[in-house]
């Protein structure tokens, strides 16, 4: 909803309202959490403080790199002015392009994740089968002290490639 709420910003900048107004706006009518971390903004500069300062509480409320994006953007048109509007325009694009690249990336290594939690939950399940069948053939596992040894040196392999396989898996943005 972060990027919502910029929209706004540029909505009423470019209608011609203060940027303190249309963080009222977003305090007033946003969803949660957006309209509570607006809200403490708006409260913050009700007491006097600066912007600068409440946004940087803010970036310690919610260190996100979308927020501290959104304070630079801010703390330098308040200094150096410019067309703020199509500033936090782009960084709303930005914002949603990695929304979208995130959940694109998400829908991509669904098949992997599932192959992983197939692969991994495979010797377990197997184990339990053969348990059911014939405890004896598998108690010897945790019996003997050879079986012990291969026990847990299974384990150490199937926790390794989990972890691979996770690693393998799993993205950043």
């Amino acid at each position: 909803h972060f990027a919502d709420a910029i929209d706004i910003i540029v909505r009423g900048i470019r209608s011609g309202l203060p940027v303190g107004e249309c963080l009222n706006i977003i305090a007033r009518e946003s969803p949660e959490p957006v309209k509570g971390e607006f809200d403490q903004m708006v409260e913050g500069q009700r007491l006097g403080m600066t912007l600068k300062k409440v946004l940087e509480r803010a970036c310690r409320r919610m260190p996100t790199a979308d927020m501290k994006f959104f304070a630079i953007v801010l703390n330098l048109q308040q200094q150096t002015g410019g067309n703020l509007a199509e500033t936090l325009a782009n960084l709303s694009g930005i914002l949603r392009a990695r929304k979208k690249m995130g959940d694109k990336i998400k829908a991509m290594s669904s098949e992997a994740r599932m192959t992983a939690t197939i692969i991994g939950s495979m010797p377990f399940l197997i184990s339990m089968m053969i348990y059911a069948i014939s405890p004896d053939y598998i108690s010897l596992l945790w019996t003997d002290p050879l079986g012990k040894k291969i026990f847990y040196g299974g384990l150490l392999w199937m926790g390794t490639g989990v972890f691979i396989m996770k690693q393998m898996i799993s993205f950043q943005i």
